[in-house]
């Protein structure tokens, strides 16, 4: 929709967990190298925490991504099921009979008959379960024996349990303690500091073939990240609308105004406070590439938003309705 008008070759902001849009700061980096690890050498559980929105997904399709033997993944996103309820969808995951899908001893016959069919052939299992927060306590235990299909010196099938931080909290619990001692590795996502945010804004700008400093002002992508509050997905929900809201005025690069014009429309405000942003405007990283201008500042000149501007941009945002209408149910918005 607004690709040309700003020099992209495709949308930079889209909510997909896309790995060639990753961007690595240092913790994303260790967390990658963890996870790559991790499957590389068949552990059994592995623990990704970080807030909604930090990226989890993403790097665990990155660390698969980058294996050299095949890896087959297995991907729950909704695991606020019974137990009867896991173990269908386990069965249908894994491609077992009929027979599996209504009995957990049928699916854990069928499951170690295949994990070691394809061990024997130097094939990886994965099994990635996201939003692993909303896990009953039942179904963590399902889990547990799981981790427990193994040979003599090598575990068959290694878990990646991806969540909030209150999965952390959760395993702490003294009933789950056996779990706990499952877990091989543990890393964690933080919030991007503004220096990793504004790297952030210019990688996925450069991805999708643009220059940062046609697309985004400084002082915008800098009240960006503070509204976002450093979190990539609440990054791009901004970003993106802020494009949209820049093409229908045929105002490029985005400015502050626009950006608070958004957040504002979306009720984001996540600011962080001033010391958590990275030592402050002096530690910011230039959104120009090597080589590259700065963008030009000139945001204390901007008006605000007119009432008809508003409306053009709502027109615009129409064939994105279904996308709004789930934001603001969310409160992501």
């Amino acid at each position: 929709m607004y690709e040309q008008f700003y020099g992209l070759r495709e949308r930079p902001f889209d909510l997909t967990p896309n790995p060639r849009y990753l961007v690595l700061t240092a913790a994303h980096r260790e967390a990658l190298s963890n996870l790559e690890y991790a499957v590389s050498s068949r552990k059994g559980v592995t623990l990704l925490l970080g807030e909604a929105g930090s990226g989890k997904t993403t790097i665990i399709r990155a660390a698969i991504g980058r294996q050299v033997e095949r890896v087959h993944c297995v991907h729950v996103n909704n695991p606020a099921l019974t137990r009867n309820e896991f173990v269908e969808m386990l069965a249908r995951r894994f491609d077992l009979s009929d027979a599996a899908q209504n009995s957990k001893a049928a699916l854990l016959l069928e499951l170690e008959l295949l994990l070691q069919q394809r061990f024997d052939k130097g094939e990886t299992t994965v099994l990635m379960i996201d939003e692993a927060q909303s896990l009953s306590m039942e179904l963590l235990e399902e889990i547990r024996l799981l981790a427990n299909i193994e040979t003599n010196d090598q575990k068959l099938l290694s878990l990646v349990l991806a969540g909030q931080p209150e999965l952390g909290a959760l395993l702490d619990n003294p009933s789950l303690r056996q779990l706990k001692q499952r877990v091989a590795l543990r890393c964690e996502l933080r919030p991007l500091t503004m220096q990793e945010g504004l790297g952030y804004l210019a990688g996925r700008v450069r991805a999708a073939g643009g220059d940062p400093s046609r697309v985004f002002t400084r002082e915008g992508a800098v009240l960006l990240h503070e509204r976002a509050g450093g979190i990539p997905r609440t990054m791009n929900v901004i970003a993106d609308n802020a494009l949209i809201t820049g093409f229908a005025r045929g105002q490029a690069p985005v400015t502050r105004a626009i950006v608070t014009e958004v957040s504002d429309d979306f009720s984001i405000d996540m600011t962080a406070e001033p010391a958590a942003l990275a030592g402050g405007p002096t530690a910011v990283l230039d959104m120009a590439g090597p080589g590259e201008p700065a963008a030009a500042d000139a945001l204390s000149h901007q008006p605000v938003a007119s009432a008809d501007s508003r409306s053009e941009r709502r027109t615009l945002f129409s064939s994105f309705a279904a996308k709004s209408r789930f934001l603001s149910r969310k409160g992501i918005a």
